[in-house]
C-alpha cells in the first residue's frame, strides 16, 4: 500500500476506536513502529513506538525472537538435544523469523532452510544467516540469495529437520499437510499457525509442540515493559525470564501428566490467571 493511503487508514481506524482505553495498539503484520508513531499522535496510546518517542522497537530488536531462543533452549532440552548444531527451518524470514534465526545462529543452530512468501531456500551446510538477512532488510526476498537450493514457498514444510518454526501466517500446518512436517520440535512463532487437528496430530507422533502464547509471546512482554517505561536491557531481561519460566512449566505439566502442550498451556495459563483473581476484592470465580 503506498505510504499516504496506509497512513490515512491507520490514522482513521485508531480514530474511530478512541473511545476503547483498554485497546492498546502494537505492530503486527504489515504494521511497523512508524504505524506506531501514527496512532499515538492520533489518540495517545501505542506502543512499539520509534527510539524517538521514548518506545522500545519490538520487530527492530527481535522481541519475539529472543524469546524464541530461550523457549528454543528449554524445549530443545526437554526434546534431549541441545541448539548446538541443531537444524532449523523457518517458515516466514520476516520480522520475528529473521531475528530467530540471528539468536539462534548465536547459540550454535544450523538454519538449514528459510521462506518468504516468494519461495524458499534450502542449504544442508547452513544458509548464511547474516546474508539472508541483509537481503530482507534491503528489500529483497528470500529468492535472491545466492547459494543453496530453491524451492517452493510451501516446500519448506519438508524439510527435515529439529526445529521447525512457523513465523508468519495462520493456519500454515494443517490436517492435510502435517503429515509432511519432519521435525522434532515445532516452536509456534506466528499466531494460531497450526490448527488444533494437525496439533493433535504432532502430539501423537511424538513431535513438541511449544504453543503460540508461551512461546512467541516476547513481542507483547515487551510491549507491556515499555508501556510501564522500562528500558529496552529489562525489556529482553523480563523476556527470558518469562518464556523460559513459561515454557518449564509448561513441559513440567507435559511430562507429569503425559497431556498435550497445548492442554498443559491452558492449563497453566488458566491457575495463574485464577490464583491472581483470589486478590481481588470482587471475583467472579
Amino acid at each position: 500500500m503506498p505510504p499516504g493511503d496506509k497512513e490515512r487508514l491507520i490514522r482513521a481506524f485508531a480514530h474511530a476506536v478512541r473511545h476503547e482505553d483498554d485497546y492498546i495498539f502494537g505492530p503486527d503484520m504489515g504494521t511497523d513502529e512508524t504505524c506506531m508513531a501514527w496512532v499515538m499522535d492520533e489518540i495517545g496510546r501505542a506502543v512499539g513506538l520509534p527510539p524517538a518517542l521514548g518506545g522500545i522497537p519490538l520487530d527492530e530488536i527481535g522481541a519475539t525472537g529472543w524469546g524464541l531462543r530461550h523457549a528454543a533452549e528449554v524445549a530443545a532440552a526437554h526434546c534431549g538435544f541441545d541448539l548446538r548444531g541443531a537444524r532449523v527451518a523457518i517458515q516466514g524470514f520476516g520480522a520475528v523469523g529473521k531475528h530467530t534465526a540471528r539468536f539462534l545462529a548465536a547459540c550454535g543452530a544450523v538454519l538449514v532452510a528459510a521462506s518468504d512468501s516468494t519461495g524458499a531456500v534450502r542449504e544442508a551446510a547452513g544458509v548464511d544467516v547474516t546474508r539472508l538477512i541483509a537481503l530482507k532488510n534491503a528489500g529483497k526476498s528470500v529468492g535472491d540469495y545466492e547459494g543453496g537450493e530453491r524451492l517452493e514457498r510451501d516446500a519448506i514444510l519438508d524439510v527435515e529437520c529439529d526445529i521447525w518454526i512457523p513465523a508468519a501466517r495462520p493456519d500454515v500446518v494443517r490436517e492435510d499437510n502435517v503429515g509432511r512436517l519432519k521435525a522434532r520440535l515445532v516452536l509456534e512463532g506466528a499466531n494460531i499457525p497450526v490448527t488444533p487437528d494437525a496439533e493433535r496430530a504432532l502430539h501423537e507422533r511424538g513431535v513438541l509442540v511449544i504453543p503460540d502464547f508461551i512461546a512467541n509471546a516476547g513481542g507483547v512482554i515487551c510491549a507491556a515493559m515499555e508501556y510501564r517505561g522500562a528500558t529496552q536491557a529489562a525489556a529482553f531481561a523480563a523476556i527470558e525470564e518469562k518464556i523460559r519460566g513459561n515454557t518449564t512449566a509448561v513441559l513440567d505439566v507435559v511430562r507429569g501428566r503425559r497431556i498435550s502442550p497445548r492442554e498443559a498451556a491452558l492449563e497453566v495459563a488458566v491457575t495463574q490467571v485464577r490464583r491472581a483473581m483470589t486478590y481481588r476484592r470482587f471475583s467472579t470465580l
